[in-house]
C-alpha cells in the first residue's frame, strides 16, 4: 500500500506544475469576480523613463544595443539611457563613452560583484518614475517603451514583463515551439489571477518606488515580482511587448545556462522564503510553490514514479500502461538526442526539451545541495 501511494505521489508530482497547476489557475479565475485583465489606455504625457542596459565585455555587441534603444518612439527630454558595465575588461567602456554626445549615460562599476549590483547601481543614478531594464543582446522595437508607459497607466500595476522570441542565426524569428508557446500562455494565467513568480530578465520595467528595496542577492526578475506584491502592486506580462534575441549557438552553453539559472532561483527562494507562507503572501505563495518549488521537484518525481512503477510492474495492467508511458517518454526525448534531424517531429522535441530542462534541474539540484552559488554574471555568448 505504501509503494502505491509513493508511486501516484510521485506520477501526480510530475505533472502537477505543468498540468495540474494550469488547470487550477483557470478554474479559479472562472470563479473570480474581480476584473481580471488590465487595459492601457492612451496617454497624452510620457512619464519621465530611465532605461538601464547591463553589461559586462560586450564591446562587439554594445554599440547596436545602443542604437536599437536611440531608435525608440520616446521622448527624448523624458528618456535617460544607462549603461551599467560590471566591471568591463575590454573597450566596453569607451565605446559608451562615445555615445555621450547623444544622452547615454555611463555608470561603470569597479568591483564585480555580479548583473544586480550593477544594476543596483544605476538605479541609485536613474532619475526616471518608472525603470527599465534590458540585456544587451536583446532588441526591442520602436514603440516598446510607449507601450510601457501607456501599461503602467493602471494604478495596481508594479512590474511588467516582455515576452521573448528568439532569433535564429539566419535573422528568423524562431522559438522552442509548443514549449515557449506553453510558458507564455501559463504567464498569462498568472497575470490575469495575480502576478507573475518571475520576469523575463531580458527585459522587464518597474516602477522606481518597486526598485527601491533592491536585494542583490537575489536575481532581478524574481525579486521585481517579489517587491510588486509586497508593496501591493502586480507583476504582469504583456504580450504586446516583445524582446528579440539571438538564439543561443550550442546546446552544451543553453544546458549550463539553464543550470545556472536554476541554481540562481533556488538561492533566492530560500533566501526568501517567507514568500512561500500563505498567511503573508496569500495567493502568491501558492503560486510561487506551483510553479517554483513544485517544477524544481519535478525530476525527483520522475525517478520516483519510474523506480516504483518497476517494482508494481506485477500489480496489474494500470502499471504496465504507466511504465509503457514512462519508457516512451524517454525514448522519444533519447532519439531526440540522437538524431537531431527527428527533432522535427513534435513529441520527439518536446520530449527530448523536457527531458533536457529535467536534466538541468537535477544537476543544479545536486551542485545547489552540495553547496555551489552563483554571485557573478557571465552573459551567454549568442
Amino acid at each position: 500500500m505504501l509503494q502505491e501511494s509513493l508511486f501516484l505521489v510521485g506520477l501526480i508530482g510530475a505533472i502537477y506544475s505543468y498540468f495540474l497547476y494550469p488547470a487550477v489557475l483557470l478554474l479559479l479565475l472562472k470563479l473570480k469576480r474581480s476584473p481580471d485583465k488590465f487595459t492601457a489606455p492612451e496617454q497624452s504625457e510620457a512619464p519621465s523613463m530611465s532605461f538601464i542596459i547591463t553589461a559586462y565585455n560586450e564591446q562587439t555587441s554594445i554599440a547596436k544595443k545602443i542604437e536599437n534603444t536611440l531608435l525608440s518612439e520616446y521622448p527624448r527630454d523624458k528618456l535617460e539611457i544607462i549603461v551599467a558595465s560590471d566591471g568591463s575588461t575590454d573597450d566596453t567602456n569607451s565605446i559608451v563613452k562615445s555615445y555621450a554626445d547623444k544622452g547615454v549615460k555611463l555608470v561603470e562599476v569597479i568591483d564585480r560583484l555580479g548583473k544586480e549590483n550593477a544594476q543596483k547601481c544605476a538605479i541609485q543614478a536613474a532619475k526616471g518614475n518608472i525603470i527599465v531594464f534590458s540585456d544587451v543582446s536583446t532588441q526591442i522595437e520602436q514603440h516598446a517603451l510607449r507601450r510601457i508607459a501607456d501599461v503602467f497607466l493602471d494604478p495596481e500595476i508594479g512590474a511588467i514583463s516582455s515576452e521573448d522570441r528568439f532569433i535564429s542565426q539566419t535573422g528568423e524569428v524562431v522559438g522552442e515551439g509548443a514549449y515557449v508557446k506553453y510558458e507564455m500562455w501559463l504567464r498569462g494565467l498568472e497575470s490575469r489571477f495575480k502576478s507573475l513568480v518571475g520576469l523575463s530578465g531580458s527585459f522587464f520595467a518597474a516602477r522606481k518606488s518597486v526598485c527601491d528595496s533592491w536585494d542583490i542577492s537575489v536575481p532581478s526578475d524574481f525579486n521585481t515580482a517579489l517587491n510588486s506584491v509586497s508593496l501591493g502592486f502586480r507583476a504582469v506580462s504583456d504580450p504586446k511587448l516583445l524582446g528579440f534575441y539571438p538564439d543561443i549557438k550550442s546546446s552544451n552553453k543553453e544546458f549550463q545556462r539553464k543550470v545556472r539559472t536554476v541554481i540562481r532561483g533556488m538561492a533566492a527562494l530560500f533566501s526568501r522564503s517567507e514568500v512561500m507562507n500563505p498567511f503573508k503572501y496569500g495567493s502568491f505563495s501558492f503560486q510561487v510553490i506551483s510553479h517554483k518549488l513544485m517544477r524544481w521537484l519535478v525530476p525527483w518525481f520522475l525517478l520516483l514514479s519510474l523506480g516504483l512503477n518497476i517494482i508494481l510492474l506485477e500489480q496489474g495492467w494500470f502499471y504496465m500502461l504507466t511504465l509503457i508511458g514512462q519508457l516512451g517518454l524517454y525514448l522519444l526525448a533519447l532519439m531526440g538526442w540522437l538524431f537531431k534531424s527527428s527533432q522535427s517531429f513534435t513529441p520527439v522535441k518536446l520530449s527530448f526539451f523536457f527531458i533536457q530542462v529535467n536534466l538541468a534541474i537535477l544537476q543544479a539540484s545536486l551542485m545547489f545541495a552540495f553547496g555551489k552559488r552563483i554571485t557573478k554574471w557571465e552573459p551567454s555568448k549568442r
